[in-house]
């Protein structure tokens, strides 16, 4: 397997097929996935490669029907590739760790857009028991469920730009120091939570 960060091509082809194969409960895009992937590597607990596979799809039910045992094998070892970079930058480098956010551009301007990778963030956040996270740290994680979590999305709308970009700018640090906190802990045996 490759390492290092995934090219251009690699996260479209990722794209591509978390599209082809997604459902109403799948992982949406790259974005989310790369919050996913950052929310499972902060984690309390380890969480099992099957566990995270099946989260991607929406549950284990939910797994693609491959065409070919090449592209399932790709897609995995794309997403391992991607997993070990993550790891790396909040590992070893937290200066260059950066969520991959989604942009768009409306009417010729671009937007960052956070929500899919908080998302996939909270998404990997139900895949462990995050309930020990002291209370001084539980507004680290309301940076990020403010705008992942559907509940939030009256609030949202509710902010002028400015408070909107402060809090989006707060979410790339709130994963660092999750991530720190976590890492910190004795890390208990491996626990899923359905």
């Amino acid at each position: 397997m490759n390492q290092g960060p995934l090219n251009e091509e690699e996260l479209e082809w990722l794209d591509d097929t978390l599209t082809q194969y997604g459902n109403d409960d799948s992982v949406l895009d790259v974005s989310e996935l790369d919050g996913m992937l950052t929310a499972i590597l902060s984690a309390p607990t380890m969480i099992t490669l099957a566990d995270w596979q099946a989260a991607v799809w929406g549950g284990e039910k939910q797994l693609p029907h491959w065409e070919s045992a090449q592209e399932q094998q790709r897609f995995y070892d794309l997403c391992s590739q991607h997993m070990n970079d993550i790891a790396e930058r909040l590992c070893h480098a937290p200066d260059q760790f950066e969520p991959l956010f989604g942009y768009r551009e409306v009417d010729g301007n671009d937007y960052t857009i956070v929500e899919e990778w908080c998302f996939g963030y909270m998404r990997g956040v139900a895949l462990s028991d995050w309930t020990a996270l002291p209370e001084t740290l539980r507004t680290v994680l309301e940076a990020i469920a403010l705008h992942g979590e559907e509940a939030n999305i009256a609030k949202l709308e509710q902010m002028t730009e400015e408070e909107y970009e402060t809090s989006q700018a707060a979410i790339g640090p709130a994963a660092l120091e999750l991530h720190r906190y976590w890492k910190e802990q004795p890390q208990s045996e491996t626990k899923t939570v359905h």
